[in-house]
């Protein structure tokens, strides 16, 4: 068992090394880009996009879509491991709760950049209809933002009081920035009672929105009646591809913070062996779910949606459909079943390949079936019968993805990864277990 002061040393924040700071002005640099594209944008108007009338959508939706997903991995997966009270999860958790609370902020941005008058964003609020998904839409994010932010802060009160100490000789403002963040923290059993109860009632809350979040997103494109979009299994089918997005994205964000804070003391190859399992489970009902939306309707479907499974199936988008449902699912499946692909390293590739491929899930999810119109497209400009990201559209993009990383890169550097606190204190018990007689 480590002392206290061993573990505090090993999992307070640390400066940034010289690749930290490669990796700060990489992003940095990313975003500056982005944010000029969008003033031209703003400037120019949405003609320097691809986006049409048939494709209005674009990239941006699919890239929004992506960060809802990519969130569901702290409302779902942390809150059932904490209600459940997995001790192997509490290494995973706080850096589940960063990435669900960088990618919902980056959802609610991303969303307003595919509107061209940004400026009239307001009247979602003034002039909202209830009877539209997206009125709950813009009503859920930033509920479910909120939530995040608590989610986060309420188990980290004894690590801001831990880390107020231990920074008070060496660093005395940073000291007492977690000093004000701790709020009197003392580790009373008053204090740690309220504590349990407000972890536990945020974290059905956040179950509960993050649930309802992807529900509604779903139902967002069930509503319209287009062909691929009109559905009953979409909500479903939305839930288990978030699945999936969300826990590619932990393993990833764990392995480079294993390796960089040099953590295997903390998270060990037992804590990437499941989630290998739960990542393999995940992928598996999403493949189920990717067999009732695309083989079923291949024996059914009305000429409209014949189309637009023949174009993902053989036609013009097939490849990309193949690589993300071969490489992106069906690979990682085989992978994972094996014990030497759930070690760090292989997980790593793995998880990696899975994001890319659940973004680009996402932009196959809108794109070919906007390109569907209700009626055959004729008498209109050829740049309406196709679609593919303007350079503006790209830069934006990856502006919103760097970022989506700058707020996650900060987030670790300025708050313990994994919990000190409760780190010692499962330690402590499973010592006092050892001595106890059988």
């Amino acid at each position: 068992m480590k002392k206290f002061d061993e573990i505090v040393q090993d999992l307070a924040p640390r400066k940034f090394e010289r690749a930290g700071i490669i990796w700060i002005v990489v992003l940095i640099f990313f975003i500056v880009l982005g944010i000029i594209a969008y003033i031209d944008q703003l400037i120019q108007g949405q003609v320097v996009t691809n986006m049409r009338d048939y494709a209005l959508w674009g990239i941006y939706i699919s890239n929004f879509v992506f960060f809802v997903a990519t969130s569901f991995v702290g409302s779902v997966a942390v809150a059932i491991l904490r209600l459940t009270k997995n001790r192997w999860r509490t290494p995973l958790v706080r850096i589940a709760e960063i990435i669900t609370l960088a990618c919902i902020i980056m959802a609610g941005i991303t969303i307003t950049l595919d509107i061209a008058r940004p400026d009239r964003l307001l009247n979602l609020f003034v002039h909202a209809r209830l009877q539209s998904p997206i009125t709950w839409d813009i009503i859920i994010i930033p509920t479910f933002i909120v939530i995040s932010i608590l989610l986060l802060y309420f188990p980290l009160l004894p690590d801001f009081a831990i880390l107020k100490d231990h920074f008070a000789k060496t660093k005395p403002r940073l000291s007492k920035v977690y000093g004000i963040l701790s709020l009197k923290w003392t580790g009373s059993t008053a204090q740690k009672a309220f504590q349990k109860k407000s972890i536990r009632l945020v974290s059905i809350l956040i179950l509960l929105s993050g649930i309802l979040l992807q529900t509604i997103d779903a139902w967002l494109f069930s509503t319209t009646y287009r062909t691929g979009w009109d559905s009953t299994n979409f909500a479903p089918y939305f839930i288990s591809g978030a699945f999936v997005a969300g826990i590619g994205a932990l393993i990833s964000v764990i392995y480079l913070v294993r390796r960089r804070r040099k953590l295997e003391d903390y998270i060990t190859d037992f804590h990437f062996d499941k989630m290998g399992k739960m990542l393999a489970m995940a992928c598996l009902i999403y493949i189920y779910f990717n067999i009732n939306e695309y083989l079923m309707p291949q024996f059914t479907a009305k000429k409209g949606e014949q189309e637009h499974l023949q174009a993902l199936f053989t036609g013009h988008y097939a490849p990309l459909f193949w690589m993300v449902t071969i490489v992106g699912l069906v690979i990682p499946v085989i992978v994972l079943m094996f014990k030497k692909g759930r070690k760090p390293l292989p997980m790593f590739i793995i998880a990696i390949v899975v994001v890319i491929g659940s973004w680009w899930k996402r932009y196959i999810i809108i794109t070919p079936t906007l390109l569907e119109p209700f009626l055959p497209i004729q008498g209109v400009p050829e740049s309406w019968h196709s679609y593919f990201p303007s350079l503006h559209e790209w830069a934006i993009t990856v502006a919103t993805l760097a970022m989506a990383l700058l707020i996650i890169t900060l987030l670790i550097r300025y708050l313990p990864a994994v919990p000190i606190q409760r780190i010692y204190d499962e330690q402590k018990e499973a010592e006092t277990l050892k001595k106890i007689p059988s």
